[in-house]
């Protein structure tokens, strides 16, 4: 007999609708509605936590700033620009909003932030060509990035550029957006927004701007560099077109308004306005953090670089001075000027020119002819191949034959010979060409020139007799090179402007300064006491002695087209170059400016920078002699000067032209006869 079934009073409830529901759901449609349900709930939180949150503060991005080497800030570059002007949409054409939204973000109004067909889009270019080739990113990204962010490239911040677009979106109007957008995208040449873009480029105001301009600089941001019309005109061009294009395909022209405005004329400023201090070092500054550490031309101006330089401010307003201060106004004379420390290469000051914003190019890098003073390498060659400053030669106009069947005449300038036998020291002081010459030729041009590489010109030199006298190119960097190997006692330096960088996406870039033996310090020496009579009475450079503070080394140079000063204390090195950027001839006034302008900057450095002048090495003697005779001088001579000769190599006769009349004249101190030259009694 079966057992009676066991009866409940309160039997178990049905599930409710909703369980009963979810219960009856396959296992499959489970997995997939709870990772559904969970991401539109995360969404959720997400877009009330953004909504909620207030817009991060834009002055939190870190600007790309540039010091001089005492601190002192030169430029900083942010995304407001470095001479920012926040125009309303209103103010701004409705030709520049259309073409920037047609070539940036053609779906701007009907996206939230995003435009997914655009992302995939270039996601599928950028993965059938191997490499990024299109950016998917809307302008409200755009902006995000510009206001908030980095320039680097990583997962992380791309993913807070997303947050911070849906942010903006959440919190602005389509209209500010817009606004904020082409108020501080960059076009090109450190110029952010479109007020600084159109001063920039067009030398008027955003709400001036025609049809064609407007096109032109909508298509900048894509790439300001490679895009900029100053630069790459005929890019310019191929880019505005496709802007033109876009604007028919989004319906905001017909296609002959296009084609009349890509055929309309552009004019382009040409006045640029200086946006920093020292701006032709700056520039250099720019240049070499670029090759440093490989950056492109624009990503300095995206913010968050430190940059330390060597500029000494007191010293590059002493040079600005000094250039603006000596040439004349009423013709279009340049001038360039270049300071750097002998110990290391570290630029001081730089002048490229009389006005950067009328012409940016930099003269400290133009190669020029030197004319004499070239002959601080050249003699420096003949001392290392045997020539003492004893050395007498005619100075009178002199035919040579070269070449076993060539022949090269000389002139000095304004035929002014002495027309009697000259010693070194004179030779340098008067500049004679009969010298230089007669030293070039039997040194030996190929020897003249491995000493001028050795102490680090660069610039092409032809074997020829007319090497002597600067015939052949070079720029006041390379001169002021070049005598820094005389200025530090016979190593080569290489200058630069960068001292160091921090780049949180590039690392750390600090200078390490090398000198590499050029010339031995006992040549060295013999020039420097050589040059000093360049400023001597009697010397090329003695009208601007005036200016100085205490004892130099200088020389002068000429051609029909140049002008030049090169000279050194032991603390700083300076070449001046003065001439025409159309090689017309120089006015015998134009013929003698660079001497004042080097003489005016160097006098300021000399108090700026103390120093304690050169003491003779071992191994050269000091000999007083009469330059007539090239002779150790008695007590019977006149005229007397004090050279150092290389152990050996002095001279041991006295003087035939005036017997002694007691003992010959002892050397003295060697303080002695640089008192005597200064103040005029040798």
């Amino acid at each position: 007999m079966r057992s009676p079934q066991p009866s409940f009073s309160n039997p178990v409830p049905a599930p409710a609708g909703w369980r009963r529901w979810w219960r009856q759901l396959p296992l499959w449609l489970k997995a997939a509605v709870l990772p559904l349900l969970g991401g539109f709930c995360s969404m959720t939180l997400l877009l009330v936590a953004l909504r909620l949150l207030p817009l991060p503060d834009e002055s939190l991005l870190d600007p790309t700033e540039m010091d001089a080497a005492d601190g002192t800030t030169l430029a900083v570059w942010t995304p407001k620009g470095i001479r920012a002007e926040r125009v309303p949409l209103e103010v701004i054409p409705r030709w520049l909003q259309e073409a920037t939204i047609a070539v940036e973000d053609a779906q701007f109004y009907h996206h939230h932030a995003f435009n997914p067909l655009a992302m995939l889009r270039a996601l599928w270019v950028d993965v059938s060509r191997g490499r990024v080739v299109q950016g998917g990113s809307t302008i409200t990204q755009q902006l995000a990035k510009n206001l908030y962010l980095s320039q680097d490239r990583t997962l992380w911040r791309k993913v807070k550029e997303a947050l911070y677009a849906m942010q903006l979106e959440l919190h602005e109007s389509k209209r500010t957006i817009l606004e904020q957008y082409l108020n501080t995208v960059y076009y090109g040449h450190g110029a952010y927004g479109v007020q600084a873009a159109s001063l920039l480029y067009f030398n008027k105001p955003v709400q001036a701007l025609s049809l064609p301009e407007c096109a032109l600089l909508a298509g900048l941001p894509k790439g300001p560099a490679f895009y900029s019309p100053l630069t790459h005109f005929a890019q310019a061009k191929a880019r505005q077109r496709v802007v033109l294009q876009r604007m028919v395909a989004a319906g905001y022209l017909t296609q002959a308004e296009a084609d009349a405005a890509y055929h309309a004329p552009l004019h382009l400023a040409t006045v640029h306005p200086p946006v920093v201090q020292a701006p032709y070092f700056t520039t250099t500054v720019v240049r070499e953090v670029e090759q440093r550490l490989h950056l492109s031309p624009d990503a300095l101006y995206q913010g968050g670089i430190h940059i330390t330089t060597t500029l000494d401010p007191l010293l590059q307003q002493a040079a600005e001075r000094a250039v603006a201060t000596t040439l004349p106004k009423d013709r279009p004379l340049q001038a360039a000027l270049v300071a750097l420390d002998p110990q290391t290469g570290a630029i001081r000051a730089m002048v490229g020119g009389r006005d950067f914003a009328t012409s940016p190019y930099n003269r400290a890098f133009a190669e020029r002819q030197p004319g004499s003073a070239f002959k601080a390498l050249l003699y420096t060659s003949a001392l290392e191949h045997g020539w003492t400053p004893a050395r007498q030669v005619m100075s009178a106009k002199t035919t040579f034959l070269y070449d076993e069947d060539r022949l090269y005449t000389v002139h000095d300038f304004g035929e002014m010979y002495a027309r009697r036998p000259i010693t070194l020291r004179e030779a340098i002081a008067r500049s004679d060409n009969v010298y230089a010459v007669t030293a070039n030729l039997e040194t030996g041009v190929e020897q003249v020139i491995d000493t001028a590489r050795r102490m680090g010109i660069t610039s092409p030199l032809d074997p020829v007799p007319s090497l002597a006298l600067g015939v052949c190119p070079a720029s006041p960097v390379e001169m002021a090179r070049a005598y820094a190997v005389l200025a530090n006692g016979g190593k080569r330096i290489t200058p630069y402007t960068v001292e160091e960088v921090r780049a949180p996406q590039y690392g750390v870039y600090q200078a390490s300064p090398q000198a590499v033996p050029a010339i031995s310090p006992q040549i060295a020496f013999q020039m420097t006491d050589l040059l000093t009579s360049v400023l001597d009475s009697g010397g090329t450079g003695a009208s601007v002695r005036r200016y100085l503070h205490g004892l130099a080394a200088a020389k002068t140079g000429t051609t029909y087209t140049d002008n030049w000063m090169v000279g050194y204390t032991p603390s700083l090195v300076c070449a001046v170059w003065v001439g025409y950027d159309d090689d017309r001839p120089l006015t015998p006034q134009d013929a003698h400016l660079a001497a004042p302008i080097w003489a005016k900057f160097m006098g300021t450095a000399q108090q700026h920078l103390p120093y304690t002048w050169y003491r003779p090495p071992a191994g050269l003697v000091a000999r007083t002699i009469d330059p007539v005779t090239a002779k150790l001088a008695t007590d019977a001579c006149r005229d007397t000067e004090t050279d150092y000769f290389l152990v050996g190599t002095e001279p041991r006769a006295t003087c035939p032209l005036h017997p002694a009349q007691r003992a010959p004249l002892a050397p003295g101190p060697w303080w002695r006869a640089w008192l005597g030259r200064w103040f005029g009694r040798a």
